[in-house]
């Protein structure tokens, strides 16, 4: 699920509000709150739908150490969560933790909604996923606990690579790009070999940071953009080059409809979060009537010769900073997604917080293939302006240009870090 930073997290009155709060009930860190004798816990419907018992076993954990302890769940969609968030952060009846998409982290950091934790209260902390103990850190605090992720895998055809003469997965990007001509050879030009929407920015910075680029650096305290940088140029030249070979759709779309287009059976491959091609091959969307026995999962292998680096999306909790039970919020987090809650969250379908349990999931044919490409992932900068980057489209904007061929790739990487360099160093 892809998960945006909340554009109303300028609300002034919230703002103004926490800005006139400390962290002095314990900042999740057991400095206080302990005693207190109700909890409130904020998570979406995932958990109430996918796995209710892990939220009781947390709950009974916690209540076992704190007897009468009550505590109260409530349960929001993705789209709802963060205004419902943002209201009440303004008043002093804020939950004691609220699940997070980890995209959407930043913006609350940058604005002090949260308390700092101490990483070493949370068991497994010391192999958090890179990509995931990024999301919950800023300037060299923590205001967060990962919670579980969510990678991306190449999937395709096997009845359509057949066709063309393809029998194994590509283990290099080379086979993959000569498996790729083969069938665009044979499906002819109205058919995508790799339906790759051009404004896919975590597709394109996938290739960005494969390179060795980035989108951007932080330097003497102060972020700048790279997309000009002759790395990142490399990255950007080699997507445009997908785009233009394997990509016959519409290029002005971004990833929102990949699987309905998917499901159309006008494409052979795409690289894509894991569970779009279940949602390809979901009866509602497959028109093909051949997805569900002919869809295949490989690492995506890099232009460099190593596997992708993948945007590790997923979640994370966070206590907000006005909540006056942070040490007891910080036991039920802990509680949550310790190694039990990440065990019954494998067992769900869901990657792990942790590189340890991750390296389990290698183990089994069914999950080998999510765990070794969440194994090399990148995050978004961790600069106070990125929610101005996202917001104002900035990274779509100059891919459209390049996929399109409105502008070069340097000229629309030159103007995309001119449009970044003015907001990201801005709270």
């Amino acid at each position: 699920m892809k998960r945006k930073l909340a554009a109303a997290i300028g609300i002034a009155g919230m703002m103004v509000s926490i800005a006139a709060c400390g962290s002095d009930n314990g900042g999740g860190s057991g400095k206080g709150g302990a005693d207190a004798k109700e909890l409130t816990v904020w998570l979406t419907v995932d958990a109430q739908n996918n796995w209710p018992e892990l939220v009781k076993a947390a709950d009974a954990a916690v209540q076992k150490k704190h007897p009468g302890v009550k505590i109260k769940h409530e349960y929001y969609g993705w789209p709802d969560k963060n205004t419902k968030l943002d209201a009440v952060l303004a008043t002093d009846k804020v939950p004691d933790v609220v699940e997070m998409g980890n995209s959407e982290m930043l913006g609350y950091m940058v604005k002090g909604a949260f308390a700092p934790v101490d990483p070493a209260k949370f068991e497994n902390s010391s192999a958090w996923l890179d990509g995931l103990k990024t999301s919950v850190t800023y300037e060299g605090k923590t205001y967060g606990v990962p919670y579980y992720a969510g990678g991306r895998v190449a999937t395709w055809r096997k009845d359509v690579l057949a066709a063309a003469g393809v029998k194994a997965v590509p283990k290099t990007y080379q086979e993959l790009t000569a498996d790729l001509d083969k069938v665009q050879k044979k499906q002819g030009d109205k058919f995508s070999a790799w339906y790759q929407p051009t404004r896919d920015w975590y597709a394109a910075m996938s290739f960005v940071y494969d390179a060795g680029g980035s989108i951007a650096k932080e330097e003497g305290g102060q972020w700048k953009a790279d997309l000009s940088s002759p790395e990142s140029l490399k990255g950007l030249t080699e997507f445009k080059n997908v785009v233009d070979k394997y990509m016959h759709g519409d290029k002005t779309k971004d990833e929102a409809d990949r699987p309905i287009v998917y499901g159309q059976g006008r494409s052979a491959m795409m690289f894509a979060a894991a569970w779009e091609g279940g949602t390809a091959a979901d009866p509602k969307n497959d028109k093909t009537g051949k997805l569900k026995d002919n869809l295949e999962n490989f690492v995506m292998p890099g232009p460099s010769g190593r596997n992708m680096p993948v945007f590790l999306g997923g979640s994370d909790l966070a206590v907000p900073v006005k909540s006056k039970a942070q040490a007891l919020a910080a036991e039920w987090i802990n509680a949550f997604t310790g190694p039990s809650g990440q065990k019954g969250l494998m067992a769900k379908g869901n990657l792990p917080n942790d590189k340890t349990d991750l390296a389990t999931l290698k183990n089994d044919p069914a999950t080998v293939v999510p765990a070794t490409a969440a194994e090399s992932n990148w995050f978004v900068p961790m600069a106070p302006g990125w929610g101005q980057v996202e917001k104002a489209q900035i990274l779509q904007a100059m891919l459209q240009n390049i996929g399109t061929g409105k502008k070069s790739v340097e000229a629309a990487a030159k103007e995309a870090d001119a449009a970044i360099d003015k907001v990201i160093n801005t709270k």
